[in-house]
């Protein structure tokens, strides 16, 4: 079996390719452009072809933007459109597929893979592990009443409860510009969320409201008639979804969200994408308004260079943790002195006594700080080395504000 990169000429074989591996047929082009595959770089995308030169299975990157915990913008290799012919499942294609992107992706600098998985259990094996997560917020109309808020503000959020800016309803193609904007000041202060490169607006190649499919959006704009913050939405048989809510605060989101509770003619409202700790919930004078369903793994994270890794992002807390950590897809183990002082963290390899011993997935579980160490514990995927371990991972690991990617790739 060979594995190669594509070129331009080979876009329509790869597109067919992993089309017929989910047993799909390639949508028909419309005008407008909208097609999800549009946005795939040819020379980031691997082709697994049979002795005699047939396609079997296909593989690709986004070349992706990571916000880390304390707002650190990293390079990530966004891996998508996997998929192997049902003819050569389970002869190794996939696998030999991982391992020929890991290297190459190492071998190019990167240290940071993410991806989405289809089937939660395929990518484990291969060093991933899951790392944020979504939910979904259903609620009727007629319990829709929000409380208002019992403080007054504080220095941390001055304008939890109140806001002095408007709401403006522009169809989807008025509104390019601003939603590409908008989108681009949240990801780089919300942690796990990944970059929306301008060709995917421009290729509208994605999800709603990156597709060209018919929305709706709502466009919060401060006093000064500044956007800072969206929600798009559709209406069919007296529900109205809301793709996606961006807000650059608290208080935009709550009043995204007070336009949609309060549209006419619509029975519920549905919520997609919405942290399970999210404050809304809290806002309804029922606290039980709000039907939370769909909760979900989302970003997978996988380190492919630790020290890098852990020395990329923001810490929080003071401390030092020896990390004994085994990368069986790739053949090797390393011990891993964790030292953060200021914000700022050391990692060199060392022979103390581990802390705790994990796999290079649970380590990517807990990188940015949504799943805690002692969960993984716990669960008996770590293995705490003495009493205080669990306890002194989570002060470490843990963030300001918890992880969440909106962006489907």
């Amino acid at each position: 079996m060979e594995i190669r990169s594509t070129t331009d000429k080979d876009l329509d074989v790869f597109v067919d390719t992993v089309h017929a591996a989910f047993g799909h047929v390639p949508e028909t082009p419309v005008e407008g452009g909208g097609l999800w595959w549009s946005a795939l770089e040819t020379d980031r995308c691997l082709l697994a072809l049979t002795a005699d030169g047939r396609p079997v299975g296909t593989a690709a990157t986004h070349s992706f933007e990571l916000t880390l915990p304390g707002e650190a913008l990293v390079p990530a290799a966004g891996v998508t459109a996997v998929g192997v012919l049902p003819s050569h499942r389970r002869q190794g294609v996939l696998s030999a597929m991982m391992r020929h992107q890991l290297t190459e992706l190492r071998a190019g600098g990167e240290f940071l893979s993410v991806l989405l998985a289809s089937e939660a259990p395929i990518y484990g094996r291969f060093g991933y592990g899951p790392a944020t997560y979504t939910a979904q917020l259903t609620v009727p109309r007629h319990k829709a009443a929000l409380a208002a808020p019992r403080a007054r503000g504080t220095v941390d959020a001055p304008a939890a409860g109140s806001d002095d800016g408007s709401v403006e309803v522009l169809r989807r193609a008025e509104c390019g510009e601003i939603l590409e904007e908008v989108y681009d000041r949240y990801r780089r202060a919300q942690p796990g969320a990944l970059s929306r490169p301008h060709r995917w607006w421009a290729l509208r190649a994605g999800q709603p409201p990156i597709s060209p499919a018919p929305r709706y959006i709502a466009v919060h704009r401060d006093p000064d008639g500044v956007p800072d913050g969206y929600a798009s939405y559709s209406i069919e048989s007296g529900t109205l979804t809301v793709d996606e809510t961006i807000a650059t605060d608290d208080a935009v989101f709550t009043a995204l969200a007070r336009f949609a509770l309060g549209h006419d003619l619509v029975s519920q409202v549905v919520f997609k994408h919405v942290p399970s700790d999210h404050p809304l919930r809290w806002r309804f004078a029922d606290f039980r308004a709000g039907e939370v369903s769909g909760d979900m793994d989302w970003l997978y994270v996988r380190l492919l260079d630790v020290p890098r890794a852990l020395t990329a992002r923001g810490w929080f807390m003071d401390g030092e943790l020896v990390l004994d950590v085994d990368d069986p897809f790739l053949g090797e183990h390393g011990r891993y002195l964790l030292t953060v002082r200021d914000g700022k963290a050391d990692c060199v390899p060392t022979d103390r006594k581990p802390d705790l011993s994990l796999d290079i997935s649970d380590l990517g579980s807990v990188y940015l700080g949504g799943t805690a160490p002692s969960t993984l514990v716990r669960a008996g995927h770590i293995r705490a080395h003495h009493p205080g371990a669990a306890t002194l991972a989570d002060t470490l690991f843990r963030t300001d504000r918890p992880p969440h990617c909106l962006h489907w790739f």
